[in-house]
């Protein structure tokens, strides 16, 4: 397990989150991952932060409705077929750990855990949420949102950065 400095990497993050990555949060018994394929890493309130946005239709939306962290997993290597399942599949119908073979570690920081997996793992402590108001996104976004599931934003304070061989 190597630290890394968070705005170092975020490029690289951020290039491999369009192509998908685990968010996975916990609270209480409930726990969870989905597939992101969106997010931004910056500077706010003089602390690192990594927003991810959650669809309110999502199963995930339930869990992080109750937690108070998340974590971001970055697979290094070719996990296609496991993000495309995590995507497309709810946890609220299937147990995605079981069925893509993935596997859990306790993170460093935060109370969820990371996907055991090579790569890149962001644990953050979420700080601000906020619904999106459909009124406030332009119309050339709304496309997006054919269901008019729109998503809550989540900031989290990142607590630890590091990258697992």
């Amino acid at each position: 397990m190597k630290d890394v400095d968070y705005m170092s990497v975020a490029d690289k993050a951020i290039e491999r989150i369009k192509q998908g990555a685990f968010l996975t949060v916990r609270a209480g018994d409930d726990l969870n991952t989905m597939t992101i394929g969106w997010a931004t890493i910056g500077y706010c309130w003089r602390k690192p932060v990594f927003m991810i946005a959650v669809r309110n239709s999502r199963h995930t939306f339930q869990i992080i409705e109750k937690a108070a962290d998340f974590t971001v997993s970055v697979a290094s290597g070719d996990m296609r077929k496991e993000i495309t399942y995590c995507g497309t599949k709810s946890g609220r119908d299937v147990n995605k750990f079981r069925e893509c073979g993935l596997k859990t570690a306790k993170s460093r920081r935060v109370t969820s855990p990371i996907i055991d997996v090579p790569g890149l793992h962001i644990e953050c402590r979420i700080v601000f949420k906020a619904p999106m108001n459909p009124a406030d996104l332009i119309s050339e976004y709304q496309s997006l949102y054919p269901k008019k599931d729109y998503h809550t934003l989540y900031f989290g304070e990142i607590q630890a950065c590091y990258e697992t061989a």
